[in-house]
């Protein structure tokens, strides 16, 4: 079991799906959170919900798109609970184009979010983490981060571009001894996988459940992931029994993705 009593954890997007159920993980294994989204509301829920149980939590309005939101947050984060010992960029979009009807706007968005948002945060957290040398930082990547499936060509863009950045930044700061890594879900159901196939069936024309039948037939394991079962690979990554490993994207996805 993962013992993080005494750190100081930053979850972004944290107000919902695999966000929140970290946030609850790390929470669970003794870490004070600060549940990090862009909706102060869906965080502050996230929060009440670990302080009802016993745990250590502060909401945090966080916009990913903005540097200087980044930096407001860790001020925020080290005046109310203390320096940041683990950053989970998690917070993260989706939704499927045809690649020929994919608009400048919304690859922009996309981007905006899912590899702006982790290179801000992260270049606002580290340096503190290279003062102290020690920092655990776990990116969300995903299944189509290592395989692209046609209609989410800018999702998988930006996917593949978070597991460069764990690599380029594990190398870069592997002398600090900050270990950086990423981690691949599959099939979650969560607010934003439900969307997504949602679309799906409304271009198949098949009803919602069954467009999530198929979706998870696809999978070797014949099941979709949790999110708990996202959150404890988060868990162990940013422990102590995970000190000698970095630069590596691992999978939670039922075998989808084997690599």
């Amino acid at each position: 079991m993962p013992d993080l009593a005494g750190r100081i954890a930053v979850v972004t997007g944290g107000g919902s799906g695999i966000g929140a159920e970290t946030c609850a993980v790390l929470a669970g294994y003794g870490a004070a959170l600060a549940v990090c989204d862009i909706d102060e509301g869906a965080a502050r829920a996230v929060a009440d919900g670990i302080e009802a149980e016993g745990g250590s939590a502060r909401p945090v309005r966080h916009d990913v798109r903005a540097l200087d939101s980044s930096r407001q947050m860790v001020a925020t984060v080290e005046r109310d609970l203390g320096p940041i010992d683990i950053l989970v960029n998690n917070a993260g979009v989706s939704r499927r184009v045809p690649f020929l009807e994919l608009d400048e706007a919304e690859w922009d968005r996309l981007m905006a979010i899912n590899v702006k948002g982790v290179l801000f945060t992260t270049q606002a957290v580290l340096p503190g983490m290279i003062d102290r040398k020690s920092g655990r930082v776990i990116n969300m990547s995903s299944v189509v981060g290592k395989e692209a499936y046609p209609g989410f060509l800018h999702y998988c863009t930006s996917k593949f571009a978070v597991i460069g950045m764990t690599q380029g930044l594990a190398k870069e700061f592997a002398g600090a001894d900050i270990t950086v890594n990423a981690v691949c879900p599959g099939i979650v159901q969560t607010p934003m996988h439900d969307a997504v196939v949602a679309q799906m069936a409304e271009g198949a024309g098949v009803s919602v459940e069954q467009a999530w039948s198929d979706f998870v037939g696809s999978v070797p394991l014949g099941r979709a992931q949790t999110a708990r079962d996202v959150a404890e690979m988060v868990a162990f990554l940013a422990s102590d029994k995970a000190g000698n490993i970095t630069g590596s994207a691992f999978n939670v996805n039922g075998g989808m993705e084997m690599r």
